[in-house]
């Protein structure tokens, strides 16, 4: 047994649960409640009423959940507090972003020893002079949760916009202040989305609205500076529910766009910067199935499109006449390659692409030669950074491994010369070299190989004995990327393996890997992750009785139909914010993000549908099982997945689990999906997730 495995078991008898003291669990209240489908199907909700988020009965219980939870973890202080100070100890306090460029400035974030939140700052190009723009720790002051979004600029560089959360729910105060004169405008619109665009005038502001219950961007408004928002001209509105809408601005500066999108269809209208008066004109109408995005340049658009191309190609079309059926192809489509997005510069054309289950970055001369980046890792993350400038020809990239930090590069396009800005210092000691990465396939019982990318210690022996910790996503074709994590060095340290299963849900392989989890084939997901877990034991990454794993959001569905699956495979879960409720969410139009996720889970007014969610969904499918060691987290003000999901949750668990496993719920009261908005509260939740983990490794 190597040193990690002899010092977890050394140490277990004084981190391990003491069952025989265990503080009575909270028990919530069961109130018979029935829910009846539009087909006649009905279920009992026994825990339906800790909806209620104004009822002093569904607060009190979620304290005492707090409260349980913190007693269940005692003896953990010292650890928990250990590993919060080694997280935020590995930040450099003083840090900054690297600049970036944008006409005659360069922006960039700005951190002071000790604040939770940055310095944003701009200073003139060719000169040392900072300009502090926003001074947010100082806006932050007084607040249990802050969130601020620096915005966009006019045209003119004056005056830009930001907007404030200070609630968690995503809703936004939109403001703007004068960068010449340090004045705070007096426009304010309030309860808004935060997404914005300018006008070329300096004083035209297009925005978005949401609806009021259901948080669906639905409105574009049209706002002047110095007039009241009462006046502001609605120029669109989205009649359909399953669609949600957006604004921005082209690269270019020519066009401000009006996106409306769903799952599986786009539609966007345009509208001269120069001509903000103007009524939009429609680019190419909505069809059913027909995925787009667009971007200008010069005479023409660029569009990437799924148009006859599952895994989506690249086409363009004049400026004057923009239908689909002028649309010309630049790219084809490929069967092993998937188009994730484009980046446009007046000679140069960049894409990003994932083949093999890894992001590409690939580049077009002038001459119409392609090339693509070299990246040596064997799994890694790479991403396009900001390139605001269009005549340039400089790409602005990062990349970052699973032991490698974030490294920011400018690469020149031209001579393919790829000069390191900044590599992100991760204090305590830290080499990367002491760190192995590795990409495996695991088969899935139909076949499939499934990528799995785990980092661990450079001198762990493979011999079935280390603890390991399997994260997993597969939603919404988003995929999950082999990025670094300076937090998760605490387990790693400690022995831990960590791994990410690429399961179907998302894009790694791509539009296929996403249709193959998704609706009606959406439990491949699950049992995807269960044989990629199943495959690092066999292969001797991790110890049976010490396989634990992890997702949040979406993930923490997966997390919740693995746990009714296998029951009996980890030690430990741990699924944050999770959305486990699936029937009754997806039944429920008036809460956020039902309407427009049918194309995702399926419609439960359709019987088929129903019936399929109904029997993976997880509150809906726990029984009468010794389940795992659970830590399950929530936010008060989860306006994506609402509080109540992971409480009902946690009260049928209790209710019906027959194992003595503890089964725990803490709940941010001031928080929403992101969690804490400090720099450094959120890894407080961290070093929480971390210490039961290693207490549970430490038990067995």
């Amino acid at each position: 047994m190597n040193f990690a495995g002899r010092f977890l078991l050394i140490l277990g008898s004084f981190y391990s649960f003491d069952l025989m003291a265990e503080p009575a669990a909270p028990q919530a209240k069961r109130i018979p409640h029935q829910i009846v489908a539009p087909h006649g199907h009905s279920r009992d909700d026994p825990y339906y009423w800790l909806r209620e988020r104004d009822n002093p009965a569904v607060l009190t219980y979620l304290r005492e959940e707090n409260a349980y939870t913190k007693k269940m973890l005692r003896g953990t202080e010292d650890l928990q507090k250990q590993l919060f100070d080694e997280i935020v100890g590995r930040i450099v306090q003083d840090d900054s972003t690297v600049p970036y460029r944008e006409k005659n400035y360069e922006y960039y974030r700005r951190y002071r020893k000790g604040d939770s939140y940055p310095l944003s700052c701009r200073r003139r190009v060719g000169t040392n002079k900072e300009e502090i723009m926003f001074d947010i720790p100082s806006m932050a002051k007084g607040h249990d949760f802050y969130r601020h979004r620096t915005g966009e600029l006019s045209q003119n560089e004056e005056i830009i916009a930001f907007s404030t959360d200070t609630r968690g729910r995503r809703i936004y105060d939109l403001q703007f202040k004068n960068l010449r004169t340090g004045e705070i405008l007096p426009d304010k619109l309030e309860k808004v989305t935060g997404n914005h665009a300018w006008a070329n005038d300096n004083k035209t502001v297009f925005y978005t609205r949401q609806d009021p219950e259901t948080l669906r961007s639905y409105q574009v408004y049209r706002h002047t500076l110095g007039s009241p928002a009462e006046e502001d001209v609605l120029i669109f509105e989205e009649k359909d529910e399953t669609f949600r809408c957006y604004v921005y601005k082209s690269k270019s500066g020519r066009f401000v766009v009006i996106g409306s999108s769903q799952t599986l269809s786009d539609e966007f209208l345009l509208i001269e910067a120069d001509k903000p008066l103007e009524k939009p004109r429609i680019f190419s109408p909505r069809r059913r199935n027909l995925e787009y995005s667009i971007d200008h340049a010069g005479d023409q658009f660029l569009i990437r499109t799924n148009k006859e191309a599952p895994n989506f190609r690249l086409m363009t079309t004049a400026v004057q006449n923009t239908s689909e059926d002028n649309w010309r192809e630049v790219i084809p489509t490929r069967d092993d390659v998937y188009l994730s997005s484009i980046e446009v510069f007046r000679d140069y054309l960049v894409v990003t692409e994932r083949r093999n289950a890894l992001n590409r970055i690939r580049i077009r001369n002038p001459e119409g030669i392609w090339h693509e980046v070299d990246f040596e890792e064997p799994a890694y993350s790479a991403s396009l950074g900001v390139n605001a400038d269009m005549n340039t020809e400089m790409l602005r990239f990062s990349f970052e491994s699973m032991r490698i930090p974030d490294s920011v590069f400018d690469y020149n396009m031209r001579t393919r010369e790829k000069t390191l800005l900044k590599k992100q210092k991760v204090l305590g000691g830290f080499k990367s070299n002491n760190y192995r990465t590795e990409r495996l396939d695991a088969t899935a019982r139909d076949g499939t190989k499934i990528p799995i990318s785990l980092v661990s210690r450079k001198n762990l022996k493979r011999d079935g004995t280390a603890p390991l910790y399997l994260y997993g996503y597969g939603s919404y074709g988003s995929s999950m990327s082999a990025g670094f994590s300076s937090s998760m060095l605490s387990l790693i340290d400690r022995g831990f393996v960590y791994a990410i299963a690429h399961v179907r849900g998302g894009q790694e392989h791509g539009r296929g890997w996403y249709e193959e989890g998704k609706l009606m084939k959406k439990k491949n997901t699950f049992t995807d992750f269960i044989d990629c877990a199943e495959h690092l034991v066999k292969e001797g990454y991790a110890s049976p009785a010490r396989l634990f794993a992890g997702g949040g959001s979406a993930g923490g569905l997966l997390i919740g139909a693995v746990a009714n699956m296998r029951p009996n495979l980890f030690q430990g879960l741990i699924a944050d914010v999770p959305f486990v409720d699936v029937v009754t969410t997806m039944l429920d139009d008036t809460i956020p993000l039902t309407t427009f996720e049918y194309d995702e889970w399926g419609n439960p007014s359709e019987l088929e549908a129903y019936h399929y969610m109904l029997s993976y969904s997880p509150y809906d499918n726990v029984a009468e099982v010794s389940y795992p060691a659970l830590l399950i987290l929530a936010g008060l003000h989860d306006s994506q997945v609402q509080y109540w999901e992971p409480a009902k949750w946690v009260a049928r668990l209790r209710h019906r689990s027959t194992g003595k496993n503890p089964i725990l719920l803490k709940t941010d009261m001031t928080a929403g999906h992101g969690g804490a908005s400090g720099r450094f509260d959120r890894f407080r939740d961290t070093a929480l997730e971390h210490a039961f983990l290693i207490k549970l490794a430490k038990s067995e």
